[in-house]
């Protein structure tokens, strides 16, 4: 409740709002664009995938606020990599403890 901003902080703040909404008018100018270049099934995927990263990234990261809970990204990472990793093997682990699997050397 005590915070107190001052009226440049807050102009800075809506500059930058300004300037990523303008960015993702662009690019989603720039999606319309893809659809009509006739290009194949799997660059004009690879390219739409490609803008829509870029898309949502910086909502994430400037709407959502991300970008300034650099720590709290990395441990969620992190947990989420661990938990990868322990799945992964369980399933090995699971895989080869059944009968008649057997490892070629």
């Amino acid at each position: 409740m005590g915070h107190s901003t001052s009226i440049e902080e807050v102009k800075k703040h809506v500059k930058t709002y300004y300037m990523v909404f303008g960015a993702l008018m662009v690019l989603t100018v720039v999606t319309v664009a893809i659809a009509y270049l006739h290009l194949s099934i799997i660059p004009a995927l690879i390219l739409a995938l490609f803008v829509a990263t870029i898309k949502g990234s910086l909502v994430a990261c400037y709407f959502m606020h991300l970008i300034s809970e650099k720590n709290m990204v990395y441990l969620t990472l992190g947990i989420t990599m661990l938990f990868f990793v322990f799945m992964i093997g369980i399933f090995i682990f699971a895989y080869y403890g059944q009968e008649g699997v057997y490892v070629v050397p």
